[in-house]
């Protein structure tokens, strides 16, 4: 298993969240922005709650320059995005059940025969654990796990099904979307969902991430990667609607899973970006993810911030990605 560094040819990013499947290679690939929205949802099980969005104007980035350069979250630069429906959760293991069901679909972590856990949450036998991602050994590339299996093939997706679906590539997500009549959420759309209608804020909710000592998502506490006390009440993914919604009524936008945007990922595009619905650049290495997820802490992955962007290959699958959907 080998840990992405760099996208485009640019900076190297710190994509300690993101180690790649084994034997998976980074290429520059051109592909058109995918319109998976076009026809009708196929059946009961894609019938999300969706929060219906006007669109707006608002300033895009990170306005305390306390991001990771590498990352491009500036200049900041407004944007102006169409109205669009979101779910109000990222898909979970149940919703994904019902397609997977449907279509016989196979995940490219089924496909591959192993995905990424983190090491202090695997449930599989020794011989499956092959080995740990370069660079990141928290990590750790284990025969069998993928979204049935979230921790390993001693793990079942029955356990925790208003969980957040795992182990699910960028196209295993894209495939899903069709299924359900659905479409990725562009970067820009994803951010202004996130901000709850606010400008100038670090989270959802406001400045602090502790206000009044509450925590708010779910995040690493503690000393990563070895201690973690579960202030927050989890080790790793928690259900859906387990921390209050932001001011636009959506669940866990930041902390809990990384959550795959349509997005081709550059670290200089927002200095080139359009002013109204972008979409990223029309070719790349790596999709863009958004949120951060329970793994993240100040110490070394502060990305659990709305204006915090990062990626990785549209083939990779981890214990800590997921995704959620919208129409229009």
């Amino acid at each position: 298993m080998a840990v992405m560094h760099g996208t485009d040819g640019q900076d190297e990013m710190n994509h300690c969240c993101n180690p790649q499947p084994s034997g998976g290679s980074a290429r520059a690939t051109t592909a058109p922005w995918p319109d998976t929205a076009s026809g009708e949802r196929r059946r009961s099980g894609a019938e999300h709650l969706y929060i219906d969005l006007t669109g707006g104007e608002y300033v895009m980035g990170d306005a305390f320059a306390e991001g990771y350069p590498s990352d491009g979250e500036r200049p900041l630069h407004r944007v102006y995005v169409s109205g669009f429906a979101i779910s109000a959760t990222t898909v979970t293991n149940h919703e994904f059940s019902a397609f997977a069901s449907e279509t016989g679909y196979r995940t490219e972590a089924e496909e591959y025969g192993s995905s990424a856990v983190f090491h202090s949450a695997v449930m599989a036998h020794r011989r499956d654990v092959l080995g740990a991602a370069v660079g990141a050994e928290w990590w750790l590339n284990v025969r069998g796990a993928d979204w049935r299996h979230p921790a390993g093939g001693l793990s079942d997706w029955k356990d925790i099904s208003d969980h957040p679906v795992v182990h699910v590539s960028w196209r295993d997500a894209v495939a899903y979307c069709a299924w359900a009549g659905a479409r990725l959420p562009t970067e820009a759309e994803w951010e202004y969902a996130a901000r709850g209608g606010h400008d100038g804020r670090r989270f959802p909710w406001g400045q602090e991430l502790t206000p009044g000592g509450e925590n708010r998502c779910n995040i690493w506490h503690g000393v990563f990667p070895t201690h973690n006390t579960l202030d927050d009440g989890y080790l790793t993914t928690a259900p859906v609607r387990s921390f209050p919604p932001n001011d636009f009524g959506l669940y866990e936008m930041t902390g809990n899973v990384w959550e795959w945007c349509a997005d081709w990922f550059s670290t200089s595009y927002y200095q080139e970006s359009p002013n109204r619905d972008p979409r990223g650049p029309s070719s790349g290495v790596a999709r863009v993810t958004r949120g951060g997820s329970y793994l993240c802490h100040h110490s070394y992955c502060h990305r659990y911030r709305v204006a915090a962007r990062s990626a990785n290959t549209p083939e990779s699958s981890t214990g800590n990605c997921g995704f959620r959907v919208i129409r229009g």
